[in-house]
């Protein structure tokens, strides 16, 4: 083996070892999709005891004697540094360190210290979250820690050392400018254009595939404006009704041998060019939406609809892309079929699955946005407007149904878990006027039911439980004793990233108020936060909870419930209450 590569166990990657991060390295930033993602698949990755298993590469500069500074990898070697520190794991003294930055490296040594208290304003915020998002994913997962440490004997980083006397800086540049690998849709690309016949369908194909790739616009608006007039109805809302197959898309392609600007294949694949990306300046549409899921995720989705697949975790899983699509380049036919799905579901998606919003007053911290695009024509040209899917944006219908997906989308937070999207694409295709409110309704209630609710405790409680139950209280709003505590569609709420169950009457608190475990475990005393919420409660009493973070009560409706039992008729939090909440919600849950 080149002595410049060397195959580390996960579980001795902390030992007799120190990594340096240096200045021109970004802050950590990973955070609960990343994270979680990262532990499933160390969990996940032992399936045949006597095969390891590649978390990926860890590029180093070897600065001394067992001292390296890293150049990539760092957001994965940062988290597996938390991660052994939560399973207990032996960490050199130093394994980890931020060249100057004290606030991270302060966070790190607490941590490994134990969890040592510092006050919050020494505290890297992002590495702390990092912690506690691991904490909490333990918490609520049924995972064995020992075993996953044993795993980590099987899972192995591929840690390579860069040339000596090389400019670190300028290697730093390239390697997050411009990438080394292909990405796996572009893979599956390949593969696709191969099985084709001729250069026009080739182009067609590259096309499609092209435009469909850019997932944070709309897809109308990745066309030039004679394509674009071709395959979309007049108002641009929807497909024409000719193109039912790939070769009605190919009429509107123009034939590169006409086509002066045409790209040759080849340089398509090695360039990653764009074809016929000739949309006037008038027609760039602002960057202010974010796709629920990437390109790659959403041609697993468009499989899965064509091959009505269940809800197995392989099915979305993109380390078994290549193998789940490859019967789609199996032959020609196959290629096109599956080329036109994609087409025809990325504009049913970008109708009618939930967005990330950046514009006006959310362009800082985005909001959820369920909106079609559609064509208006001022004085020069025809350009694209965003209007609620079903009417106004802020219509019932409109309302319900972001409220409802973004419930979906905040429990559902790893790729692979989201099944819900292919349901909704799956109806859509059969029928665009189906009810997508009570098709996902109907899935949150199986899910819910799937869990086990009634007899769960504490963290075994799964999240559609809390989440649906928000959405419920958001559709209906809810009254106690005559009073209106929630009203129903209320505009001033929508659901947050929420992964952290809370016990309202804390489990350690700092008064002598001892509570039964089941009352203190039972859904009545439960809620789903933020991590960061979480954190800052602590070890409160619910009135300290209530007087000191009123915006963190504001993140679940059914906290707000909670909050209101406290300050009615006797003012404290009593296991009484906590259990005659519990059966109120229980009775909405099961409707």
């Amino acid at each position: 083996m080149d002595n410049n590569l060397k195959i580390i166990p996960v579980s001795s990657i902390f030992t007799n070892i120190s990594y340096v991060i240096p200045i021109y390295q970004r802050n950590y930033a990973w955070g609960e999709v990343q994270i979680e993602q990262l532990i499933e698949d160390i969990d996940s990755s032992i399936n045949d005891p006597n095969k390891n298993y590649f978390l990926g590469n860890l590029i180093v500069n070897q600065t001394d004697n067992n001292v390296y500074e890293v150049i990539d990898g760092q957001q994965r070697l940062t988290t597996l540094f938390l991660l052994a520190n939560y399973l207990g794991m032996k960490i050199a003294k130093d394994a980890l360190r931020f060249e100057a930055r004290e606030k991270s490296n302060r966070t790190l040594k607490m941590i490994n210290d134990n969890n040592a208290e510092l006050l919050e304003e020494l505290v890297s915020g992002e590495i702390l979250e990092g912690y506690q998002i691991i904490e909490n994913y333990f918490k609520t997962n049924d995972i064995v820690e020992n075993e996953l440490i044993s795993k980590l004997e099987k899972v192995f980083l591929i840690r390579t050392q860069v040339p000596q006397d090389i400019d670190l800086n300028h290697y730093f540049e390239i390697m997050n400018t411009r990438g080394e690998q292909l990405e796996l849709h572009e893979i599956a690309k390949a593969k696709f254009l191969e099985v084709l016949d001729t250069e026009h369908d080739k182009k067609t194909a590259a096309l499609i595939w092209d435009k469909c790739s850019d997932m944070d616009s709309y897809i109308q608006m990745n066309f030039d404006s004679k394509v674009r007039k071709d395959l979309f109805t007049n108002d641009w809302t929807s497909i024409k009704e000719s193109i039912r197959d790939f070769d009605s898309i190919r009429e509107c392609v123009p034939n590169g041998e006409d086509d002066k600007n045409s790209v040759p294949l080849i340089e398509i694949l090695k360039e990653k060019k764009l074809l016929n990306n000739r949309v006037s300046k008038d027609e760039i549409e602002n960057e202010r939406f974010e796709s629920t899921i990437s390109f790659t995720n959403f041609l697993l989705q468009v499989n899965a609809v064509i091959d009505k697949l269940g809800e197995e975790d392989s099915t979305l899983d993109d380390k078994h892309f290549l193998n789940n699509l490859s019967w789609a380049w199996r032959d020609a036919d196959k290629a096109k079929n599956f080329l036109y799905h994609i087409l025809k579901c990325r504009v049913l998606f970008d109708k009618y699955i939930l967005k990330r919003e950046y514009a006006r007053d959310y362009k800082e911290t985005g909001k959820w946005s369920l909106q079609r695009l559609e064509k208006y024509r001022d004085a020069k040209s025809d350009k694209p407007k965003y209007v609620g899917t079903f009417g106004d944006d802020d219509s019932k219908n409109n309302k319900q149904l972001r409220t409802l997906q973004s419930c979906l989308r905040i429990t559902y937070t790893a790729p692979k878990t989201m099944h819900w999207i292919s349901l909704v694409l799956t109806n859509l295709l059969e029928n665009e006027s189906c009810d997508i409110i009570k098709i996902l309704e109907d899935y949150c209630k199986s899910k819910v039911i799937q869990s086990g609710f009634e007899n769960t405790s504490g963290f075994g409680f799964e999240r559609i439980v809390f989440t649906y139950l928000d959405y419920l209280l958001y559709k209906d709003g809810y009254s106690y004793l005559g009073r209106r505590i929630i009203p129903p569609m209320r505009d001033d709420w929508q659901f947050q990233f929420r992964s952290s169950i809370e016990h309202f009457q804390p489990q350690n608190p700092f008064e002598d108020v001892n509570w039964e475990s089941d009352d203190l475990n039972g859904f009545g005393n439960l809620a789903l936060i933020t991590v960061s919420g979480n954190s800052k409660f602590s070890n409160l009493p619910p009135e300290g909870k209530i007087s000191s973070y009123p915006s963190i009560i504001e993140q679940s409706l059914k906290l707000k419930i909670m909050k209101e039992l406290v300050t009615l008729d006797d003012p404290k939090w009593t296991e009484e209450k906590a259990n005659k909440h519990k059966e109120e919600m229980f009775r909405i849950l099961k409707g």
